[in-house]
Formats: C-alpha cells, sequence, structure tokens
C-alpha cells in the first residue's frame, strides 16, 4: 500500500485526487456551541450548563485531577483513610487551597452510588469539553499530524473510560463524541480512564457526519471498520488519521460510513466473532501508533 504523506502531493493512496486544501469552508473553525439552537432554552436548561456537579473518586483518577486544571469545588476523604494516600491527596489540595472534608464510608458510597471510591472523592464542576481546533492545536503543539477518534454513539462509560486511557497511551490528540444517544464525560469515565480524561481532550458535537465531512476538508484521512475491510494489521496512519470506532451492537452508522476513505477489519479465527469495543479500539490505535512511530 503506497505510504501517506502529510503533504500530500500528487494522488493519494487509491488513486483518487487529493483534495484540495482551498475547498470551500476548507479553513472554517467550527464549533458546535456557535450554533444556534433551534428553540429557545429554559433557564434551568441554562443552569444546568453551570451548575451541574460531577465527582471524580478512587485514588489514581483524583490524585490527576489534582494535578490538572480541572476546577474542584471540595476534597472528600474517608475517615481512618491510610496515611500514605491521605498524605497524597492532601499535600496536592493544600497546594490549590481546597477544601478538604472528613467523611464516614457511607457519606462517599451514598456520593459516588456505591462505586469503589477508595476512600477519596473530588466534587467538581461538570466537565468542560473541548473544540474541534482545540484538538488540532494539541497536535501542532506536538508538530505531529493529528489522529483523532470519533466514536460513534459509544454507550458503556467502561468502554469510554478505556479508550480514553488507551488514547493518552498512545498519543491520541483528542477525541470526538456526539452529543445525543451516547454516553458522556462522568464520574465512572473518570475513574475507568485512571486519570486519562485530564489529558486527552473530548469534543462533543451535534452532527457526527458533518463533524467528519469537515475534518476531511481540513486534511483529514478517515477510517471506519466493516467485516469486509482491509486487514487493520496493513494499516498506515502516518498522516492527519480520523478512526471512528461504532456503537457496541450496531457498529458505525450507514450515513457515517459513506464518509469513510477506507474501511478495515480485524480477522478472527476463534467462535467469538466480535471483540468489545474498547478492545478493537485498543488493537487499531496500537497499529496506528505503530505505523506513526516506526521503530
Amino acid at each position: 500500500m503506497t505510504q501517506q504523506t502529510n503533504n500530500r502531493n500528487g494522488r493519494d493512496r487509491g488513486g483518487r485526487q487529493e483534495r484540495p486544501n482551498n475547498r470551500r469552508g476548507a479553513d472554517r473553525r467550527f464549533n458546535d456551541r456557535d450554533r444556534q439552537p433551534r428553540h429557545k432554552r429554559s433557564e434551568a436548561e441554562v443552569a444546568d450548563d453551570t451548575t451541574q456537579t460531577e465527582f471524580v473518586f478512587g485514588h489514581h483518577a483524583s490524585v490527576e485531577a489534582l494535578k490538572g486544571e480541572t476546577e474542584i469545588n471540595k476534597v472528600w476523604l474517608q475517615s481512618g483513610l491510610a496515611d500514605k494516600i491521605r498524605n497524597e491527596v492532601v499535600a496536592l489540595a493544600k497546594k490549590r487551597g481546597l477544601i478538604i472534608q472528613d467523611a464516614p464510608k457511607a457519606k462517599l458510597d451514598e456520593l459516588t452510588n456505591g462505586q469503589n471510591h477508595q476512600g477519596v472523592v473530588l466534587s467538581i464542576a461538570a466537565y468542560a469539553y473541548a473544540t474541534i481546533d482545540d484538538l488540532f492545536a494539541k497536535a501542532a503543539e506536538k508538530s505531529e499530524a493529528p489522529f483523532f477518534l470519533v466514536l460513534d454513539s459509544i454507550e458503556d462509560p467502561h468502554n469510554l473510560g478505556s479508550i480514553l486511557r488507551t488514547a493518552d497511551a498512545a498519543g491520541v490528540h483528542g477525541i470526538i463524541i456526539p452529543k445525543r444517544r451516547a454516553v458522556q464525560l462522568t464520574s465512572v469515565v473518570a475513574k475507568t480512564s485512571t486519570g486519562a480524561i485530564e489529558h486527552v481532550p473530548v469534543a462533543r458535537v451535534t452532527n457526527l457526519v458533518q463533524t467528519v465531512e469537515q475534518l476531511k476538508e481540513r486534511g483529514l484521512w478517515v477510517f471506519g471498520t466493516d467485516m469486509d475491510g482491509k486487514d487493520y494489521r496493513r494499516w498506515d496512519a502516518a498522516g492527519p488519521t480520523a478512526l471512528i470506532i461504532g456503537n457496541e451492537g450496531r457498529g458505525i452508522s450507514p450515513l457515517l460510513k459513506k464518509t469513510v476513505d477506507e474501511t478495515l477489519t480485524i480477522p478472527m479465527v476463534g467462535h467469538v466473532q466480535s471483540l468489545n469495543a474498547s478492545v478493537a479500539a485498543s488493537l487499531l490505535i496500537y497499529q496506528a501508533f505503530s505505523s506513526r512511530n516506526p521503530l
């Protein structure tokens, strides 16, 4: 397969003419929040944007949040927490001038709906989402060709958390999710990501199809998964790349699949001919990593 190049001179790997960089709207900055809503939002809906509270819990996830730039309202520590964990959390919290509250385990269980909080819970403002331009900026800061993930209606927060964790490890510059019919950034996602949520920007958009078309206008090649696609082990993701991961049960939606430049498949020889969404994403992400960072 012809290797993809960043400057995209000549013709592409499939013999098709390269996309012109001066295509109408190619340099337009786009941000879902800039679009006008179709209906006037109620005062309660507007207030909810700024007053919603989330919780980060668990030792590692909380430490990463305290080290990062997350806006934290309060730190809850379980009474009798081991000194090693307590001292680390207290030192970071005091450095940021945060309120620290001791509480019985029952209180922390209540805050986290019985999740495994390991004696540490942070009360934070609702997660701030990035813009598409933020994702491009992160790639530019590293002087790397952009590598984004587009998640098509992932519903399980543990899958999203695991994908965030792999994305951080493999140098993905950002993740794009839809606003509706998909899991959003929650405390369970944060806990599962073990702190990766603090390092991988996530953009939330209204229409994935339109967003992918805009990514293509800005020079990205778009790949998705399909049973009849190319063996993912021959995938070259060295250039500007977006990888679409489909829904756990339905896969990639038909309209979104029409936007891809090439489809990929993960060959399987066992009795179970499907993989968990986060497992499949991990295999594909690391194939991309290998082609972008050759030995």
